[in-house]
């Protein structure tokens, strides 16, 4: 893993110079905005900080994370404590040492042995008896210090495997895929050394997730032609609101020139929601009833930079409704559309997997999380970006318009997974 750090004039400026180093694939740990202190606040404006990562197998230095690297898991730590790994005395250790005293009384007294007349005269056979049993006592006191260092090491890896195995508990009460906790876990184990931290196999850990985690997959505005971004998933995940939030994000905050599409003629609240929504932001909305209406549609909304499109929540085990947003879907060339599929977090994980895997089969995916503000497990969002390999993009943890809408951010999933101070 190679971590560097890069100053901009913006934050895109500092990211772009990590990209340019570390390539697009790097993850973006921690940004800082560093402002100059005393008279240079009146003559400089603030740089931004950002700390970037990337996972390189060939050159990953296993060496300790820094500890700067190390988010706050002060809960975590509380569990753990020095006592907790203290070698506890044990009949083992005793009999252990009652044999190094013996073999020591052995040996001083082949030393003192007094030298007689007698002695001088005895044959060759009592001196290599002598010298054998010197050899012996040698092997015994050689063996048993072998068989002291092999307790340290092993002491030592207990210690390290009690703080990964609390790690562990940790993650799958946050409801990490079993699976998936044993893969970090495993490629953590291969790069601790002797007696590592509990700061820095957090810090091990942390990084493991946030770039698997990877950068948000946000909508693209830098095109020349529209752009025509459908969302699709399951009834009651909450498609309406969170493209009503988009709709706001990028008329408000981007200046964007915004239109509005909804197929969900199923629901008369949905299409009635989205008309309120269209009024007070002053943007357009039409309906469609079929894919020839969204062809016929398509001259209209090319001055348009973003058409944000609403699709039916309906269950796509009926192959019929499969194949009516199949043919939604290819109205639009694939160069000019994006398409995230909303999930909301409170969902079971076995039905995310039915649900991501049925539209798997119909379409490439970007993945929205909704309802995050409903529940405090928020590991089926790792689980099913790991399941699926499809980017995350946004998250919702409210009803406010245009609130409560954000980016997908890896270090804040990463510190709440292993409870952190988010």
């Amino acid at each position: 893993m190679i971590i560097k750090k890069y100053i901009g004039k913006t934050e895109e400026e500092a990211i772009s110079l990590a990209k340019a180093d570390l390539g697009e694939s790097v993850s973006i740990m921690n940004t800082k905005e560093i402002t100059p202190h005393g008279i240079l606040k009146l003559f400089r404006k603030p740089s931004f900080e950002v700390t970037a990562a990337i996972d390189d197998i060939q050159k990953e230095d296993k060496a300790p994370a820094k500890k700067e690297e190390v988010p706050d898991f002060s809960k975590l730590q509380q569990a753990l404590n020095e006592k907790q790994f203290a070698p506890a005395p044990d009949s083992k250790a005793a009999q252990k040492e009652a044999e190094r005293e013996r073999l020591l009384k052995s040996s001083q007294i082949l030393e003192d042995s007094p030298e007689d007349s007698a002695d001088k005269e005895e044959n060759s056979s009592d001196i290599e008896q002598k010298l054998n049993t010197l050899q012996d006592l040698i092997e015994k006191q050689m063996t048993l210090s072998r068989e002291e260092e092999k307790d340290e090491k092993e002491r030592v890896v207990d210690k390290n495997q009690a703080y990964l195995d609390l790690i562990r508990k940790q993650l799958m009460q946050n409801e990490v895929e079993e699976s998936y906790v044993n893969q970090i876990i495993e490629e953590i184990e291969g790069t601790l050394g002797h007696n590592t931290t509990l700061d820095n196999i957090l810090a091990g850990v942390y990084q493991k997730i946030v770039l698997k985690i990877g950068q948000p997959h946000l909508i693209d505005l830098k095109t020349k032609h529209t752009k025509y971004i459908f969302f699709i998933g399951p009834t009651g995940v909450g498609k309406t609101t969170t493209i009503a939030k988009i709709a706001s994000m990028m008329k408000l905050a981007n200046k964007s020139s915004v239109a509005l599409v909804t197929s969900d003629t199923y629901r008369i609240a949905a299409v009635e929601q989205l008309k309120i929504y269209a009024n007070i932001l002053g943007i357009p909305l039409n309906v469609v009833y079929a894919a020839e209406e969204m062809e016929k549609l398509k001259e209209e909304q090319r001055g348009y930079d973003l058409v944000l499109v609403d699709t039916a929540g309906r269950s796509h085990n009926n192959e019929e409704q499969k194949e009516d947003l199949v043919r939604l879907l290819k109205t639009i060339p694939e160069n000019e559309r994006e398409i995230f599929l909303v999930l909301s977090a409170t969902t079971k994980y076995q039905d995310l997997v039915k649900i991501t895997g049925i539209y798997s089969e119909i379409c490439k995916y970007n993945l929205i999380f909704t309802k995050l503000d409903e529940t405090d497990k928020i590991g089926n969002i790792f689980n099913i970006h790991i399941l699926t390999g499809a980017p995350l993009s946004y998250i919702t943890e409210g009803q406010n318009v245009p609130n409560d809408i954000s980016k997908i951010d890896a270090q804040k999933i990463a510190k709440q997974l292993l409870g952190g101070n988010g």
